[in-house]
């Protein structure tokens, strides 16, 4: 949905908005005061900022409505996706309970932690987080003065003890079909200096990001096309920051200054959610800008990698 459509699906994007305290009116047009509240939604969620109600914003605003204690948790599949979920999360983590990532989705290592969380506190081990659960989790978080997730420590001490060299890191690099040649360039460059790569040319990141998890890849660096809203992001959300992802961004910015007004961003993009590594998402344009620059960009881009693996920065 964008500026100029009208009908039921805009009113209940109005709703939804509306409930999320975004006032944007009650009409069944995309205007501009919807553009503004939908902009600043965006803005607020770590999404890309256009405007637009594309299926990564609609999905944002749908799992954005979701409070922990408004509907029943459990493992299924398709895993369960919201807020609530990421707030469970992180509450766990920071008892010492280990969902490894706090993404929102509730997956098989979210659901073993609440089973142990669930057999600590005396309950029903069945993995359902219900009102006794929720109960529970809050009594025990209200005690705690902890706002570290396990799953940010498990990530600083698993960087620190990666080997500070470049040669045999798993690196994996991906576009979405727009830039090919800076991708193969910084892959090449990578290998060059005696690092694993895989690479990938495809707007599939959900692919993307599977195989790098079961790759274990050490990095994931994303380079993209854009017309607006440059930036070099990291994943975060509210009780988790990915410091080895920051670290790497902050790299990447500062080696992209030279040719793009780029800023290092926290936000919530699938394809930084999905991956289990340090990853960054780097959004440059316009593309008349961008691909006489391939080479220089490439160079720039390769030189943060190999720094990052020298020094995280995580001291």
């Amino acid at each position: 949905m964008h500026h100029g459509d009208s009908g039921a699906p805009v009113y209940d994007l109005h709703r939804r908005l509306a409930l999320l305290g975004y006032d944007s009116g009650d009409s069944q047009h995309f205007n501009a005061d919807t553009e503004t509240a939908l902009r600043s939604f965006q803005g607020d969620r770590g999404l890309v900022v256009d405007g637009i109600c594309g299926p990564q914003t609609w999905n944002a605003l749908v799992e954005a409505a979701h409070r922990l204690g408004d509907r029943l948790l459990y493992y299924r599949i398709p895993m369960m996706r919201g807020d609530d979920v990421a707030d469970l999360q992180s509450k766990l983590g920071q008892l010492g309970f280990d969902p490894r990532w706090v993404d929102g989705i509730l997956g098989p290592h979210t659901h073993e932690a609440i089973r142990q969380f669930q057999k600590n506190s005396g309950l029903h081990d069945d993995g359902l987080v219900g009102r006794s659960s929720i109960t529970a989790l809050n009594q025990l978080a209200s005690r705690t003065r902890s706002q570290v997730t396990i799953a940010e420590v498990r990530e600083h001490e698993r960087i620190r003890r990666q080997p500070t060299r470049v040669q045999g890191r798993r690196v994996v690099i991906g576009d979405t079909g727009e830039l090919p040649a800076l991708n193969h360039a910084i892959s090449r460059q990578l290998r060059h200096g005696g690092a694993d790569v895989l690479s990938f040319s495809t707007p599939d990141l959900g692919h993307q990001a599977s195989t790098a998890n079961d790759w274990n890849s050490d990095i994931y660096l994303g380079v993209t096309l854009a017309n607006e809203s440059f930036a070099v992001s990291y994943f975060a959300v509210s009780g988790f920051e990915s410091v080895g992802g920051k670290a790497l961004a902050q790299r990447c910015s500062t080696a992209l200054q030279p040719y793009f007004e780029v800023a290092t961003k926290a936000m919530r993009l699938p394809i930084l959610r999905e991956t289990r590594m340090p990853a960054v998402w780097c959004r440059i344009g316009p593309g008349e800008f961008v691909v006489p620059l391939i080479p220089q960009l490439a160079q720039a881009l390769t030189q943060a990698v190999k720094q990052w693996c020298l020094d995280p920065g995580l001291h």
